[in-house]
This record gives structure tokens, sequence and C-alpha cells, in this order.
């Protein structure tokens, strides 16, 4: 027998199906991407706009809400909560700048980092550092995370099928980097993020690889993706 509750399940499924929707979705088609009759869509929306998680004008269609902004900000304390600890150990492991990135539009943008305690060549990767998605371990490893297109890259392939991208000197010279996308395993979207390593040539390429995929799925879990 199922734990989950039916009209919670639902509520939830309907602001990730509007949330897809750039330009808004109206409660018909709602509905229908839900399987479920429009008036308890009707229900299901009144009761997301009354916690601001929806908004929508008599005629236009239903969007997100304010609240969902409130709730993100409150997320990211604590995603560096739980995903710092992790980063220390990860680059302590390697001997490596460990970082988290995640997708902003078309860049990959660096959100979290650690730095090792020993070694004196560093890479200068920071937090707010941001290149295309196209480009580095970080970016290639986000569109891995994403479901198969047709116009994927063989590097994005790759790494989706291997669980890791390595690259070497795309963002700077003699730099080497390897990272690995954090799976979504509980929902359909997750957040749209990697967990990696970045250093100097001398990096155990070997081992990073290891230890990032291991990173990747402990980090999955602790945030419930």
């Amino acid at each position: 027998m199922s734990s989950t509750l039916q009209t919670l399940d639902r509520g939830l499924l309907a602001l990730e199906i509007v949330s897809e929707h750039s330009q808004g979705i109206t409660i018909a088609g709602l509905a229908e991407q839900l399987g479920v009759h429009r008036a308890i869509a009707y229900r299901i929306v009144a009761t997301l706009e009354a916690h601001a998680l929806l908004t929508r004008t008599a005629e236009g269609p239903l969007r997100l809400g304010a609240g969902v902004t409130l709730l993100a900000s409150r997320f990211e304390p604590q995603l560096h909560a739980v995903a710092q600890p992790l980063l220390k150990t990860l680059a302590k492991a390697t001997h490596a700048t460990a970082f988290v990135s995640i997708a902003q539009g078309e860049e990959c943008v660096v959100t979290l980092v650690a730095e090792p305690d020993e070694g004196m060549l560093r890479v200068g990767y920071r937090v707010g550092s941001r290149h295309p998605l196209t480009q580095g371990a970080a970016g290639i490893a986000i569109l891995a995370g994403r479901a198969p297109r047709e116009d994927d890259s063989p590097e994005v392939r790759q790494a989706r099928d291997e669980g890791y991208n390595l690259t070497r000197g795309q963002l700077q010279r003699g730099a080497v980097g390897v990272a690995s996308p954090i799976p979504a395993t509980r929902l359909r979207i997750g957040m749209e993020a990697c967990i990696g390593v970045v250093a100097m040539d001398d990096l155990d390429t070997e081992r990073a690889i290891h230890e990032v995929k291991a990173s990747a799925r402990q980090l999955a879990e602790l945030i419930g993706q």
C-alpha cells in the first residue's frame, strides 16, 4: 500500500508541471496533465494560490507564485549546511579544490567551494565563478544529468553513460576537472547541479573519479533528491 497522500502528491505534481511552462499553463491544460477532472484541478490550484505557490489573473494562465522564491531562499542555507562538510571531505581525499555548481540559464555557477588543507598550487575556482554549460567538467556534468536529447554532444552522452566528466585545460591552462551530476532519484525533476574537484595536472584522476561519483550519490541522499 502506498504511503503517499494522493491530494498532496497531485498538488506537488501541479507545481512541477506549472514550473515546466515558462509562459504559464491553463487550468484545463493542468487538469489534462494531472489526469483529473477540471473541478479537482481548480481546488488544487486554489489551495496552492492560498499559500502563494501559484498565481493567476482572471483570464491568464497559471504561473509559479512568489511563495516558491521564499522556499528556495530557505533551501540554500540548508544545502550549504549539508554539502559543506561533504566538500571538505572530498577536498581532503583528492587533494583538490572541491565544489558544487548549479545551472542558471545557460551558465554553470559555482555555489560552494572547499579548499584542500595542503598543496601550494590551487586553481582559481571561486564561489560565483561562471562559465557556459557547454564548457568544463561541471557544465558538461550538469547537461549529462538532464534527459537525453538528440543534439547532445558526444561529451555529454559519454558523461551520462559513465556518470562523470573529466576535462583538461578547458577553463584554465593546466587545470584538470572531474564532475558528476547530482542524480535526481526521487523526483522527476531535481536541482540541476553537480559536485566535482579541480586541480592542476598532478590530480590523481582515478581516485578523483571514484570520490566524486560517491560524493554525488551521497549529496543526492542528503538533500532528498
